[in-house]
Parts: C-alpha cells; sequence; structure tokens
C-alpha cells in the first residue's frame, strides 16, 4: 500500500509519495508535476485534471474551477464573489452553495464536495498508476484557516473518492517539516527560529517554527486568506478590461469566455514581468471580430498593485506577535508559493524582515512533499526516523454560555488536545462550541463549530446531576465529545475545567453528534453519483477506443491491400474489401457520432472476416521467407566455420551435410507442398543440419582432448579383430547348410566386411570406431542366427532361446525335419499371401510409380515367405502382414512424400543426420 500526500491548492494540485528512497513528486498522464485542480463537463463525459484545463475557454460555463475557495462557504456572505466565477452558482439547502450545469441533456445540481470529490478520485487514478498499487492511506495538506466546517467536508471529500486521510495537516506544517526533516546543521545550543511565507494563488500563509534537532514546535499561523496570486493577476485583469473598453469598446465582463481568456493572458504577463522590465499582451478575436493588444511595464504593475503588497506584512506582523519572538530572532525567511516569484514581494519582505528571504524549497511541491513524510511517519508500512510534529491551532475555541464564555482551547493551542469539564444541571442538555470571532476570522464562514448533546435520549426528572464530560481537538483540528460520566460529587453548580481522575464515575451517559456538515444520507447519494458518473466516463472512453480502432485499421487495411497484400488477393477480394472500407468510412465521419461501442466492434469484425483469408496468405508466405532464410543463414554459417577446422575430414564432412542440405532444399520447392507442409519441412531441415554440423564439430573437440585418431593399421586392425573372428564364425557354419542359406549368411559377412574395409577407416577415434564395431557384430549375429534357428518343434511352441543356437552347426536331421514340415508351411502362410494378392490387385488401378512402389513392397514380402521356416513363418506372419499392410497403406495415401522403405529416393530428397545414415547403413546389412 502507497504512502501519499496531497495538495491541493486552489488553482493546481501536487501529488507526492514517500518511498524507502525518498519522497517522489508524481507525474499526471502529461508527464507534469502539476494537475490543474478542474473538472469540466462535456457534451457526454466528464474531463478533471490537466485534460478539464483545456475546455476552460471554450466551455466555460460548464468547466467548475477555484472550488477550495467554495469548500463551506454560505452562499449568501460570498455572493459577490460567486458573480466573478464563469460557472453557474445557486444557494443550496442549509445556504450552502449548489453548482448548476448541463450534462447528458440534463440539468445537474452539484454540491463542491461533491465536485472536490472527483477531484480527488482523479489524483487517487494518478497515483495508483505511477506507483502500480492501491492508494488509500494519505495525508491532506489544507490552509491553517479552514475551520472546523471546511476540515469535516474535505474528510468526506476524501471519503467519496475512497480515500482514508490519516491526517489533515496545516500547509504551513507541511513545509516545515519538509524543511527541518532533511536539515542536519541546525544548532545544538538552542532552538533555530524560522519563519515560513507561503503564497499561493488565492491565500497569504505564514507559519513560525522552532526547529530543535529531532523535533518542530509551531509557534504560530497567520493568514491572509484573500491574498494571493490570483488578485494579481485581477489588477491586470480590470487594467486591460479598462483600456480596451476604452479604445475598442468592448465589455468583457459581459463576456464569460472573454474574461476567461483575458484571465489568462494576464496571468502570463505577471510570470512575465517577473524577469522583464516590459510584457505585451495580444489577444486576436477577444469579442467577434476584435482584436486586442496592449503593453505594461513592472513599474506599472507594482503601482497598481501597491495596496496588494502593503497586505503582504500584515500576516507576518500577526505571525511575529503570536509567537513572541523579535525579528531578529529570526534565523531565515523561507518564501514559497506560486505567488510568490514578483519581485516586488521579496523586496518588500526584505524590507520589513531586515533579511532577504531565501528559496531553498521547491516552491509548488513543498506541502505535497511535507504532507507524504508526515503520512510515512503514520502509517505502518514504512519506517521513518523519529521526528516530533508539535502543531499550533490558530483560533480560540469557547463553549458560549449566559453568564459569558469558557474557554477550552485558547489561540496557538497545540493539538491533538482534550480537556475535561463538569456540569450541574438536568439531563439530556445541549452545548454549543464556538470560535472566537475577531477580525482575523475568514469572512463568509459560520464561527459555530457545532452542537451537542449530552445524556440521555428522553429527558429525566431526577434532581440536577454533575456530569463530566471530554472536548477533544483531535488530529485534524476537528472537536469532539466522545466521552461523558456522572459523578457522585454534586457540589459544583457550575461549569468547570478539570484534570482527568478529579472524581469517580459511576456510569456513562451517551451523547449527540455535531450538527454534521454531510449527512449519512448525502454522502450515500454523493457516491452513487459519482460511481454513475465514473461508469458514464468508462464507457464513452471505451467506445472512442473502439472507433478509433476501427478508424486506424481502416487506414492501415488500406494502405496494405495497396502494398504488402497487393500480390495475395485476388481482383475480386480486393474489390469487395475496398468497398467496404469506403463505406465504413463514410459512416465514421457521417453518422457514427451517436454509435455504441458494440456498433464499431461489428464493422471492425465484419472488416476483419474479409481480410482474414487475404492476412493468412501473407502471413504463411512470410513465415516460409523467413524459415529459408534462417535455413540459408544457418547453412552459410556451418560452411564457413567448416573452414576453421583443423581436420580436414571434419571440415569435408561439414561441408557434405551443408551441400547435401542446399540440394534437398531446392528440390523441396519443386513438391508443391502446402505452405503448412512446406513451413513444418524447412523448419525440420534446419534442425537436422545444426544437429549433424555441431554433433561432428563436437565430436572434433572431443577426440582432440581425449581420444587418440585411428592413423595407423595396427589400431585399426586391433579394433577389428572381433568383428573380423565373428565373421570367419559365420563363414564356418555356412559350410554345413544348404545352399540358399549359405547364400544368404555369405551376403551378411560380405556386407560386414565392405563396412569393415571402407566405413571403419572414416573413424577419427578408436572409442567410436569400437562402438560401431560392436553393433555391427551385434547385426551380423542376429541375422545369422535368425538364418540358422530352424528347429522344427520345441515345447509349448516357442522359439529356442539365442544361447542355444549360436555356434551350434546345422546337422543332415534339421535339414530332413524341415523338409517334412512343408504343407503345414504352406497352411501359415496363407493369410500372408492373400494380403499380398489382394494389395498386387489394387495396386493395378493406382497410378505407375504408386503401383511400382507396392509392387516392389509386395515382392519384398514374398521373398521373406520363401526363406522362412515353419516355426518363424508362424511365429512372425502376423508381423509380416502388418508390415505389408502399412507399408502399402502409406504408399496409396501419400501425394507427394516418399514412402518409408524406398531410402534411397527418400535420402536424395532430405538430408540426413548420422543417425539416419547408420540406420539406413544397418538396414542394408540386414538386408
Amino acid at each position: 500500500m502507497s504512502v501519499i500526500g496531497f495538495d491541493i491548492g486552489n488553482e493546481s494540485c501536487v501529488i507526492a509519495a514517500a518511498k524507502r528512497g525518498g519522497v517522489d513528486v508524481l507525474l499526471n498522464d502529461e508527464s507534469k508535476r502539476e494537475t490543474p485542480a478542474v473538472v469540466s463537463f462535456g457534451e457526454k463525459q466528464r474531463f478533471l485534471g490537466a485534460a478539464g484545463a483545456a475546455f476552460a475557454t471554450a466551455n466555460p460555463k460548464s468547466t467548475i474551477s477555484q472550488i477550495k475557495r467554495l469548500i463551506g462557504k454560505v452562499y449568501k456572505e460570498v455572493e459577490e464573489e460567486l458573480k466573478l466565477l464563469p460557472f453557474v452558482t445557486s444557494e443550496g439547502p442549509r445556504g450552502g452553495i449548489l453548482i448548476e450545469l448541463e450534462y447528458l441533456k440534463n440539468k445537474w445540481c452539484f454540491t463542491p464536495v461533491e465536485i472536490l470529490g472527483m477531484l480527488f478520485k482523479h489524483l487517487k487514478q494518478i497515483a495508483e498508476k505511477n506507483l502500480e498499487s492501491s492508494a488509500v492511506d494519505c495525508v491532506i495538506g489544507i490552509p491553517s484557516y479552514f475551520t472546523d466546517l471546511q476540515r469535516r467536508l474535505y474528510l468526506d471529500a476524501a471519503q467519496i473518492a475512497g480515500l482514508t486521510p490519516l491526517s489533515l495537516m496545516h500547509d504551513g506544517t507541511a513545509i516545515a517539516l519538509g524543511y527541518g526533516m532533511y536539515k542536519s546543521d541546525l544548532s545544538n545550543s538552542g532552538p533555530t527560529h524560522v519563519m515560513f511565507v507561503d503564497i499561493g494563488h488565492c491565500d497569504t500563509q505564514v507559519t513560525v517554527a522552532s526547529f530543535e534537532q529531532g523535533k518542530m514546535n509551531i509557534l504560530s499561523h497567520s493568514f491572509d486568506e484573500n491574498l494571493g496570486g490570483r488578485d494579481f493577476d485581477e489588477v491586470l485583469f480590470k487594467h486591460f478590461a479598462a483600456q480596451f473598453n476604452e479604445n475598442h469598446k468592448i465589455d468583457v465582463y459581459s463576456n464569460a469566455r472573454a474574461s476567461v481568456r483575458l484571465r489568462a493572458s494576464c496571468e502570463k504577463v505577471k510570470k512575465v514581468l517577473s524577469a522583464n522590465a516590459e510584457a505585451p499582451l495580444s489577444i486576436e478575436c477577444l469579442i467577434g471580430d476584435t482584436d486586442v493588444r496592449g503593453t505594461i511595464t513592472r513599474e506599472e504593475f507594482e503601482s497598481l498593485s501597491s495596496k496588494l503588497l502593503e497586505r503582504v506584512i500584515v500576516p507576518c506582523k500577526m505571525a511575529l506577535k503570536d509567537s513572541g519572538l523579535s525579528v531578529d530572532e529570526l534565523y531565515t525567511i523561507e518564501l514559497v508559493g506560486s505567488g510568490s516569484r514578483i519581485p516586488a514581494i521579496t523586496r518588500k519582505l526584505t524590507s520589513f524582515l531586515k533579511k532577504e528571504p531565501t528559496r531553498t524549497l521547491n516552491a509548488s511541491e513543498c506541502v505535497a512533499r511535507g504532507c507524504a513524510l508526515h503520512c510515512a511517519m503514520l502509517s505502518p508500512t514504512l519506517i521513518v526516523r523519529d521526528y516530533k510534529i508539535k502543531d499550533a491551532f490558530p483560533y480560540s475555541i469557547v463553549i458560549p454560555l449566559p453568564q459569558g464564555e469558557c474557554m477550552v482551547f485558547p489561540k496557538g493551542s497545540s493539538f491533538p488536545n482534550q480537556e475535561m469539564f463538569k456540569h450541574n444541571g438536568n439531563t439530556p442538555f445541549y452545548l454549543q462550541v464556538a470560535y472566537v470571532k475577531d477580525r482575523n476570522f475568514p469572512a463568509g464562514i459560520s464561527h459555530i463549530v457545532g452542537r451537542f448533546g449530552i445524556g440521555p435520549s428522553e429527558p429525566s426528572d431526577a434532581d440536577k446531576v454533575q456530569v463530566q464530560f471530554k472536548v477533544e481537538l483531535n488530529s485534524h483540528g476537528i472537536v469532539e465529545i466522545n466521552f461523558a460520566t456522572i459523578l457522585e460529587d454534586k457540589r459544583h453548580n457550575a461549569w468547570k475545567r478539570i484534570l482527568v481522575g478529579d472524581n469517580k464515575t459511576v456510569n456513562l451517559l451517551t451523547f449527540g453528534n455535531v450538527d454534521v456538515s454531510t449527512t449519512n444520507d448525502e454522502l450515500h447519494e454523493a457516491k452513487e453519483k459519482q460511481t454513475v458518473l465514473t461508469e458514464q466516463d468508462i464507457k464513452v472512453e471505451k467506445t472512442k477506443d473502439q472507433r478509433n480502432t476501427l478508424e486506424s485499421f481502416v487506414y492501415d487495411t488500406r494502405s496494405k491491400l495497396s502494398g504488402a497484400y497487393r500480390s495475395f488477393a485476388t481482383d475480386s477480394e480486393k474489390e469487395i474489401l475496398t468497398n467496404n472500407l469506403q463505406e465504413t468510412e463514410d459512416w465514421l465521419y457521417e453518422d457514427s457520432d451517436d454509435e455504441s461501442e458494440q456498433d464499431y466492434n461489428g464493422k471492425l469484425k465484419d472488416l476483419k472476416k474479409l481480410l482474414e483469408p487475404i492476412e493468412n496468405r501473407y502471413m504463411e508466405e512470410t513465415a516460409i521467407a523467413k524459415a529459408t532464410e534462417t535455413l540459408q543463414t544457418c547453412i552459410a554459417k556451418y560452411r564457413s566455420d567448416a573452414d576453421s577446422l583443423p581436420e580436414a575430414d571434419k571440415k569435408d564432412k561439414v561441408k557434405d551435410v551443408c551441400t547435401e542440405a542446399e540440394k534437398w532444399l531446392s528440390g523441396l520447392f519443386q513438391k508443391h507442398l502446402s505452405p503448412k507442409a512446406l513451413l513444418t519441412e524447412l523448419n525440420r531441415g534446419k534442425e537436422i543440419v545444426e544437429r549433424e554440423c555441431q554433433s561432428i564439430i563436437r565430436s572434433k573437440s572431443s577426440s582432440s582432448r581425449h581420444e587418440k585418431p585411428v592413423d595407423s593399421e595396427k589400431a585399426l586392425a586391433k579394433a577389428a579383430k572381433p568383428l573380423q573372428d565373428c565373421i570367419a564364425k559365420c563363414y564356418s557354419l555356412a559350410e554345413s547348410l544348404s545352399d540358399d542359406r549359405k547364400e544368404k549368411i555369405t551376403e551378411v559377412c560380405t556386407r560386414a566386411e565392405k563396412w569393415l574395409n571402407g566405413r571403419a577407416r572414416n573413424h577419427a577415434s578408436l572409442k567410436t570406431l569400437s562402438s560401431d564395431i560392436n553393433r555391427v557384430i551385434e547385426i551380423v549375429e542376429s541375422k545369422c542366427e535368425k538364418i540358422l534357428s530352424f528347429k522344427p518343434s520345441s515345447p509349448k511352441h516357442e522359439e529356442p532361446d539365442d544361447s542355444d543356437q549360436r555356434d551350434q552347426p546345422v546337422d543332415s536331421d534339421q535339414r530332413d525335419q524341415y523338409a517334412d514340415s512343408e504343407n503345414a508351411m504352406v497352411k501359415a502362410a496363407e493369410p500372408l499371401r492373400a494380403c499380398i494378392e489382394h494389395y498386387c490387385s489394387l495396386a493395378e488401378s493406382l497410378p505407375a510409380d504408386k503401383k511400382e512402389k507396392i509392387i516392389n513392397v509386395c515382392i519384398e514380402a514374398k521373398k521373406w515367405l520363401n526363406d522362412r521356416s515353419q516355426k518363424t513363418l508362424s511365429t512372425y506372419i502376423n508381423h509380416a502382414i502388418e508390415f505389408v499392410e502399412s507399408e502399402c497403406k502409406i504408399i496409396i495415401s501419400s501425394k507427394h512424400l516418399t514412402p518409408k522403405h524406398e531410402a534411397d529416393s527418400d535420402q536424395r530428397d532430405e538430408p540426413m543426420d548420422t543417425d539416419q545414415r547408420n540406420k539406413h547403413n544397418d538396414s542394408q546389412v540386414q538386408k
């Protein structure tokens, strides 16, 4: 969970987040550190923050700004000031302010709290987007002059937005915290006194603080809630409005849009005068076709603002008086705030305070940073070094009584704080809590804090009782009464301040709440309204996104049809798709203003359906081209790598693999395979080339480090001796057999000798040679044993164990027994002969190439059948039938692929890896 600090200014807002590395200011959607405090209502949706500020000129009556000035104000007392605002206001329930506007073709009324809740919600979303986590716990900066009602309304607005404020913090206190927390040069000999002058957009606040190592004490707060940067803007506004009225006969005050534009230009002029002696002003078509221009010097501006400049000193004097300090006791004066950049203000403060103000803090961000620090101190999620804060309350709080006021908290009291009181009287009774209203109390705000009820809900006829209750000023600066008891001691018949524990309590009394600022029903209604408005915004945004997606698809598809997709679409497809794109474009710009998200989505799906077959062809072709390029790159790489191999035989082997792969690739495109099958073959070919070449390269590395090359006839003869012995033994056994069996064994032995004399000499190491020789020995022994094993019968019709037949010659009795079993063999061979005849007959109706292949399979099966004994025939007949059926079915169903049994043609079409070539040679030996 994040730790957030909010500075809600009259003109703009700043969000800061405390992290383990320090405090960061969060950026809004426009990557700016300040977010305008603006809520604008468009035709179908709201625009908040930076987006809302863009509508201030075009739609002034539906753009709400300066909401901070309206919180908690009584309509009748600020009615004249409200006339300067471009939007419409009226008096609401309990004398408050209502904001009226047109939205979604209906009339809507919002309270300032609801608008502030919308702004809080927007800032919360910015924080969550930046931090990628929920933002709930926060500290909110408020002016020190805010009353109990205004503080409660801020909490209500935060609740509407889904925030949980851990504390409301005075702006001056937040600035002082950000200053003192990082100051390491504070004197240990005594407190360091610093004055903070914060001149904002609409107010001026002065705070005097005392700093010591590890703690901070606020000595006083002072303010002028009606003196800020906007008042200097108003001086320029009145000056130019009068000038334009005289020169051009136009009344800017009568035109809301013109007033907004002129005020914005005056603010720019003020900023220019901060660094230049003269500033121009130029606005085109201010009212109608009238263009206006003007200039003003800094001297003229300061002369027009002389009364405002004198007022800057007043809160400074008051703050010094309340703190009990003199000007000489101040260590420094820190000047902050967006309105503090006027040079005349700096000169005025320097003249009064006898030292030039410093600007070591960020003028616009220091409040938000201090609030984030305080939130980190209050939150359990972060560990912050101990730093004690003692704040001062700027008002005196009293309980008005017929006989006079009972002082509860004097001006400057630290808070949170609490005081205990006792009173004799009947129950229930009500008491009123109020601020002392002096000349510094803000105008337009009631000084009554609230009315509290203490006692049972029903009146009691009992004698007067003595009641003890607690008045608390909590961490938000809000007054609460949340403790009341009846005391046994009834001697006192007057209001009296007491210390906790003075008397023994006997029972707890109920008490009523303060006259709440916003009722629970009003809060619930505000939350529901916020939900409805948010859902409408989301709906409109989704519709806009879908419309933009459809529009982009139209332009993108049209571009592809004339470019990348041109050769993949037929003329008919191009015509149909082009016509649909044009119809959709016309619909977008002429008839789609009131369409829903589903309408745009339906149009998009229809267009995608038309484009899909064209796009699939393009994607397949692109994938094939990429796979071909990848294979060619792979071949080129290994051909290049082969030149760096030190051994000529390895170099030749790698190049042979590459050459074979290139031949296979050339023939692959002549087979007219489907795109999917072609892509599969290309990927498979690349894998084979990589595996084969890597195998050769690795074997080179391994043999060069660990194995001795076969470079002598002596080593070859020694390694080949086991195979030569095996061949000699088989030749010896063949002498006692019939001619056909002798011929077959001789053929097996001859193939083995050829392998030994040819392929064996190409091995690079004794280890690999020995391994291959052992495999060949196993093959020779296995094939010869099958030829020799013709015993006519055995127990349970099982084939004799290989170990019994190995090394035993076949005698004449066995041959006689074999001749006697001819009838049995004919009967056992009938299923296979029927299968062979079936596929030979079926081959007559097939193309010539398939016919030839099937006949070859059948001939091979007949040869196998003629070579079998009764015993082996009955054992393997089913396997032979399965083999014939499988091979023939593959040939019949094949289109472009070569049957597995045609090894020679298959090997020409695709590259072979080592394992494949070994299997091929083994099969030749077996044949």
